[in-house]
C-alpha cells in the first residue's frame, strides 16, 4: 500500500469513509480512483477499491430485487452480550441443530438444503457470560462473487465479533473448510491472527487522535501515523495498533481492506462411523492454527466444551466492579479483552468516569495484597474486582 497518494486522492478517500448512502459510495469511489496515479505502486490499493465497488454494486442489486412486500429479509443484527458470534458453513452442516442446542431460539432444523435463508440470533450462556450466537445463511462456492446470498453472509462474519466454523464430520471435512476460508477470504475476512492489527474505531466526537500501541512501529514513529491519519481526515479516533505494524498497514487500515476474526472451528457429527478418521484428517490440514470443538448437535455431545473454547479464543476477561462501602461485588462482570486497563473499564462503565477517575482499589488473587491502589493504566486479568473512585 503506498504512502503518497497526493492530497485531493486522500480528501475523496475521506468523503467514501463518511457516506453512508452505497450509490453515493459508490460514485466517490469512482472518483477516488480517477484520482489515484496509475502505477505499480497503487496496483494493489486499485484492486482493492475494485473489489469493494463491485461489492456495492452487488448490494444495490439486492435491494433492487428484494425491494418487494415488505423489503425482504433482515440481514442486519443488532449485537448483544459479551460478544456476537456468527456460525458459518455450507449447507447440512448442523448450524441450526447447533443454534437450537445452544440457546433458547427457535428454528427450523431440516434435511433439505437452503433451508436459512435469514439471521437467526440465539442466546449461550456460559458461566455468568452471555455470547449472542447468529446463524447465518449457507455459504457455498461463489459466495464472494454475490452468489445467492452469500454477500449478507460474508458481511455478517465481517460485523461479528468471532467465527464458528462449521463442518460435517460424515462428509468431507477439508473441503468444506477450505470452501468456507477461501470464500472469507475473497471477502477480506481472515481467521488467522496477523502479526500486526490497527484498529481504527471513529468517534466524531471531537475527542482529536488517540493512538494506543501495543507493540512496535517497524518503519515509522507515532507522530508519522498521525500525520497519515490527518492527510486522510482521520482527526477524531481511537487507533489501536498490535504486533509489528508499518506505516503501509496502518494506511491499509483506513481503506478497511481486510479484517481478523478469531474463529473456532466447530465439527459436527462426531456421532457417525467415519467420524474419527474424518477428525484426524481435518487436524492434520488444520495443523493447531485454529482450535477444533468435536460435538454430535444430536447426541448433545462436547457442546459444554465450546463455551470455554469461545472465550479463550476471543482473548475475553471478566471484570467485577463494586461500590466503595459495599461488602459484595456485582454479579454481573463487564467484558473486556485481554490487556484492558482501569481507564477501559472506567470508560465501559460511564464516560464520567473515565473523565473524572481519581484511582481505583483493585482485588486479586494475583497481587501480594488486596485491595490495592491503583492509575488509570493498571493491566486487568479475568476475575478481578475494581472499585472506581472519582473527583
Amino acid at each position: 500500500m503506498p504512502a503518497n497518494l497526493p492530497a485531493e486522492a486522500k480528501h475523496k478517500w475521506a468523503e467514501v469513509s463518511a457516506a453512508k448512502n452505497p450509490r453515493k459510495k459508490l460514485q466517490l469511489m469512482q472518483e477516488f480512483l480517477s484520482l489515484v496515479p496509475k502505477h505499480k505502486g497503487t496496483a494493489k490499493l486499485c484492486a482493492q477499491v475494485k473489489k469493494q465497488m463491485a461489492a456495492l454494486r452487488r448490494e444495490i442489486e439486492e435491494k433492487k430485487r428484494r425491494k418487494v412486500g415488505r423489503g425482504g429479509p433482515k440481514f442486519f443484527i443488532e449485537k448483544e452480550g459479551a460478544a456476537q458470534i456468527a456460525l458459518i458453513g455450507l449447507t447440512n452442516s448442523g448450524k441450526s441443530s447447533l443454534l437450537s442446542a445452544l440457546t433458547n431460539a427457535k428454528v427450523e432444523v431440516s434435511p433439505y438444503p437452503y433451508t436459512t435463508r435469514e439471521p437467526e440470533p440465539g442466546i449461550m450462556t456460559y458461566q455468568d457470560i452471555q455470547f449472542q450466537m447468529v446463524e447465518a445463511p449457507a455459504l457455498m462456492e461463489g459466495s464472494a462473487d454475490g452468489r445467492a446470498w452469500g454477500l449478507q453472509t460474508l458481511g455478517l462474519a465481517r460485523n461479528a465479533d468471532g467465527l464458528i466454523l462449521m463442518v460435517d464430520l460424515a462428509q468431507d471435512p477439508v473441503s468444506q473448510l477450505s470452501t468456507i476460508l477461501n470464500e472469507l477470504e475473497k471477502a477480506r475476512v481472515v481467521v488467522s491472527k496477523p502479526k500486526a492489527r490497527v484498529e481504527i474505531e471513529k468517534k466524531f466526537m471531537g475527542h482529536g487522535l488517540r493512538i494506543i500501541l501495543i507493540g512496535n512501529l517497524l518503519d515509522c514513529t507515532v507522530r508519522d501515523v498521525e500525520e497519515l491519519l490527518r492527510s486522510y481526515r482521520v482527526n477524531d479516533a481511537v487507533v489501536k495498533i498490535s504486533g509489528e505494524a508499518t506505516l503501509d498497514e496502518v494506511e491499509d487500515a483506513v481503506f478497511e481492506s481486510t479484517v481478523y476474526k478469531p474463529a473456532v472451528i466447530v465439527a459436527n457429527k462426531a456421532d457417525v462411523e467415519v467420524s474419527k478418521k474424518s477428525l484426524e484428517v481435518l487436524e492434520a490440514y488444520v495443523n493447531d492454527k485454529l482450535p477444533i470443538v468435536t460435538v454430535s448437535c444430536l447426541k448433545n455431545f462436547g457442546l459444554k466444551k465450546l463455551g470455554e473454547t469461545l472465550f479463550k479464543t476471543l482473548n475475553l476477561i471478566r471484570v467485577y466492579t463494586k461500590e466503595p462501602n459495599q461488602k459484595e461485588p456485582s454479579k454481573k462482570p463487564f467484558i473486556l479483552k485481554k490487556g484492558a486497563t482501569v481507564y477501559d473499564l472506567a470508560k465501559n462503565i460511564h464516560s464520567d468516569f473515565s473523565k473524572k477517575f481519581a484511582f481505583a482499589k483493585v482485588w486479586a488473587n494475583r497481587l501480594v495484597f488486596s485491595p490495592q491502589k491503583v492509575g488509570a493504566s493498571f493491566v486487568l486479568e479475568d476475575k478481578d474486582i475494581v472499585e472506581i473512585h472519582v473527583k
